[in-house]
């Protein structure tokens, strides 16, 4: 018996489920298969995660409402970034390092705000160093600008940068900062595996100005998403947060100064209005430019008759000097009761 089970196990396995079905003498039909369900699969990485880049962003306390939208908008472009608490104006930058240290975060962006109006951005590679220090400037967020464009939430960019990026050495030192905070991680688990939108780092008058454009799969055209912001160097410095200056922007003007010089200009317009104003005065008072006599003018000039001069020799009697009314009309009476005893 135990040599007819092996030889017939599926046999046997068939024999149980006819014995099992209500007709014993009737064959099984077959099973008819389920329908086929169509799901898409989640995007899954075909490689390790090896370049482990966290960047830490966020900012200090005082900022507006512009740079926190625009701290949050990168936050959702860079999916290996994490976020934390402002920080107290009071603390010092050093800070950072080991707030950076304790998120287990590598690079940091940190925006200072200043006065309630100037907005700066430090880019640092923690805690080694280096670190960059921008002026942020022209900045336009993703729900201000209303861009045409999209992209797919956690794609990794591709980053374009400007030829002078490679001419000078400064900016040659500020490519790889970029390169290494703002591209997104291979197989990073937050990431998905599509490029469908290109950071571009382009130099013109001195500054560097950020743009993110989305790729159109039909002609490969580009149509801008935003955010949008321009970035003024100030300085470079050997380590995070501080350390010796490598580079200092010679073209940089503190907006404390260029405020300072449009003051300046006002003031200067006002006060050439000023002497404007004085050097038309002096020449309406200055003397006129005497015109020559015209022989017409005597033509219908009448002489007027003179008269023959009177010297009066008596002196004139002095008017008395009442200050009361009525006592001067008690003294016209008592002259005019005189002026009649004599008459009569």
């Amino acid at each position: 018996m135990a040599a007819k089970r092996k030889r017939g196990a599926p046999a046997a396995g068939k024999a149980k489920r006819a014995r099992s079905a209500p007709g014993a003498g009737e064959a099984v039909p077959e099973r008819s298969e389920p329908p086929q369900e169509y799901s898409i699969p989640p995007p899954v990485s075909q490689g390790k995660w090896k370049n482990k880049e966290r960047v830490l962003i966020f900012s200090s306390r005082g900022i507006n409402f512009r740079t926190r939208h625009l701290m949050q908008d990168l936050r959702t472009l860079m999916p290996h970034s994490k976020a934390d608490t402002k920080m107290d104006r009071k603390d010092q930058l050093f800070v950072i390092n080991e707030v950076c240290e304790m998120k287990n975060c590598n690079k940091c962006i940190f925006f200072e705000a200043k006065k309630k109006q100037d907005l700066y951005m430090w880019l640092s590679n923690t805690p080694q160093g280096p670190s960059a220090k921008f002026l942020v400037q022209n900045v336009h967020t993703l729900a201000e600008l209303k861009m045409t464009g999209n992209c797919l939430r956690g794609s990794r960019p591709l980053l374009s940068f400007d030829p002078i990026f490679d001419q000078e050495p400064h900016y040659a030192l500020l490519k790889e900062l970029f390169i290494q905070i703002f591209s997104t991680p291979q197989y990073h688990p937050k990431s998905q595996p599509f490029v469908d939108h290109v950071f571009t780092f382009s130099i013109t008058d001195e500054r560097i100005w950020f743009r993110n454009y989305q790729i159109i799969e039909e002609d490969a055209s580009l149509v801008e998403i935003g955010p949008r912001f321009v970035l003024n160097l100030i300085k470079i410095f050997q380590g995070s947060f501080g350390g010796p200056t490598l580079y200092e922007n010679p073209h940089y003007r503190s907006p404390n100064m260029h405020r300072r010089l449009i003051r300046m200009s006002v003031a200067a317009k006002f006060r050439e209005k000023q002497q404007v104003k004085e050097v038309q005065k002096i020449k309406k008072k200055g003397t006129k430019v005497l015109v020559e006599e015209d022989p017409t003018e005597v033509v219908f000039v009448t002489p007027a008759e003179e008269k023959p001069v009177e010297i009066q020799l008596v002196k004139p009697e002095s008017k008395p000097i009442v200050k009361d009314k009525k006592k001067l009309r008690k003294i016209q009476r008592k002259k005019q009761k005189k002026l009649f005893r004599t008459e009569g």
